[in-house]
């Protein structure tokens, strides 16, 4: 009953986050993956503090997926500086959580922790009326 019970929350969830990225603009869709990073490495915090080894490593892989996408999409020719100053980000960042995970570093998951919400704090700081512009920021 219990597995029952967990698969149907599991499906319910994955409807929700069909369902805004589907209702999602561009800008939106970013803040999302902002979101699903930051949630992830506060994860592999208390997986970490709990000693569980293995989902620490699976929720840091996640992070780090989520982070090599966002640095992935950078539009270098239209952001020039700004994009070239996030993809260092991203990589030390990624750097970072790779480091956090193969020695246990709570203050490396910290640090990589304050570096993204510090981004997706300026993401979703711009203004609405200059989200449709193109954008350096990972869309």
């Amino acid at each position: 009953m219990y597995g029952s019970s967990r698969n149907h929350a599991e499906q319910y969830r994955k409807v929700g986050i069909s369902t805004r990225v589907v209702d999602a603009d561009p800008h939106k869709l970013v803040a999302m993956l902002f979101e699903g990073a930051n949630e992830r490495m506060r994860r592999a915090e208390a997986f970490l503090a709990q000693g569980n080894q293995a989902m620490k490593g699976k929720v840091i892989g996640e992070a780090c997926a989520i982070i090599g996408h966002l640095n992935g999409s950078l539009d270098h020719e239209a952001g020039g500086e700004i994009a070239s100053n996030l993809s260092a980000l991203y990589d030390f960042v990624i750097q970072r959580l790779t480091e956090a995970n193969l020695n246990n570093d709570a203050e490396a998951l910290r640090e990589s922790l304050a570096v993204m919400s510090e981004i997706e704090s300026a993401w979703n700081a711009i203004p609405g009326e200059q989200r449709h512009m193109p954008v350096a920021a990972g869309a």
